[in-house]
């Protein structure tokens, strides 16, 4: 784990709000059980795209992550419609995730009533529009506006999607596990039926790091020609649906911790959580019970103080020898 200035997770300074907004139309292919997806409409930068993909679309909302060269993430914000058919896609270098999952929402009731001026109008707008800065509301038609996030806060209840989901869909003695495991910069495979909870749930757990981040490798979901990714030897975070589960399993890997959030089971050979201090362990999961129906920052701000209670005294640990000027 690293500590890294807060906007290079998410690209340096954008020029927009976003750089992509496709349509995708998905037919099952006779061979194979994904479905086979083809652009049929974009915004801009064509040469993103090179022909046809295949992906697995289950669920309604969920997200993925491209990250280049320079480890700048860049976010796919996905929303399936007509009976998942047709996928909406908003690609941007901003995490703003309710913010693009209310614009796929409008957009989606716009392609519903075929009111494709009113869309491309909106998409217009915002495109136009500088990025704004953290809390402004930024108002794109009469009936279309939202108030930016500020990314550099402590996610909350039920305002985070993502942390709100992670919460109630897994206990806190798993969480605690996870938690532990990531801090070991283990492999780290999450699953789950329903994509929306599987990004939500991967998303959740790297953002409860901070200040520290998850630099290793950081897929939320994994597209099913690409598991392989599985075997690789270094740490990584990645989300696969549970439909793939087994093809990962047959790889036999080995030194994998496993979440299964469907059945709220942990599968690790490590013993982790038994290495961090047994008093923030403690404290930390006493927070997390008591936090059970609360809203707010508690959840996000008890891991912050047990970041602070493992590494806030690091410096303690340093030895140096002073050098002579002359030497």
């Amino acid at each position: 784990l690293q500590r890294r200035r807060l906007h290079n997770l998410s690209g340096e300074n954008p020029e927009r709000t976003f750089d992509l907004v496709l349509k995708v139309k998905c037919q099952t292919s006779e061979n194979e059980g994904n479905a086979l997806c083809s652009v049929v409409s974009f915004h801009r930068n064509r040469e993103f795209w090179d022909g046809e993909s295949v992906f697995t679309l289950l669920g309604q909302h969920f997200t993925f992550v491209l990250t280049d060269i320079e480890s700048k993430q860049r976010f796919g914000f996905c929303r399936l419609t007509s009976g998942g058919k047709v996928c909406l896609c908003i690609l941007s270098y901003l995490p703003w995730f309710e913010v693009y999952y209310k614009l796929l929402n409008t957009l989606a009731d716009y392609l519903a009533k075929e009111q494709e001026n009113d869309s491309n109008d909106l998409l217009k707008s915002l495109y136009s529009h500088p990025v704004p800065k953290a809390n402004a509301l930024v108002s794109l038609s009469v009936h279309s506006y939202f108030i930016t996030p500020d990314i550099t806060g402590l996610p909350t209840i039920p305002e985070s999607r993502n942390l709100t989901e992670y919460f109630v869909a897994v206990d806190v003695n798993n969480m605690l596990q996870l938690y532990a495991s990531m801090l070991h910069e283990r492999r780290i495979i999450i699953t789950s039926s329903k994509l929306s909870t599987l990004t939500a749930c991967v998303h959740a757990s790297a953002a409860l790091l901070y200040p520290m981040y998850w630099q290793h490798i950081y897929i939320p979901v994994l597209p099913a020609h690409l598991l392989d990714y599985c075997c690789a030897p270094m740490p990584y975070l990645i989300g696969v649906h549970l439909s793939l589960i087994e093809r990962v399993k047959n790889r036999s890997l080995e030194d994998v911790v496993l979440l299964n959030v469907d059945t709220n089971i942990l599968e690790t050979p490590f013993n982790d959580l038994n290495n961090l201090p047994s008093e923030v362990v403690s404290a930390l999961k006493n927070k997390l019970k008591k936090q059970s129906t609360a809203t707010g920052d508690g959840v996000a701000k008890a891991f912050l103080r047990a970041q602070a209670a493992l590494f806030g005294s690091y410096r303690d640990a340093l030895r140096y020898k002073p050098v002579s000027p002359f030497c």
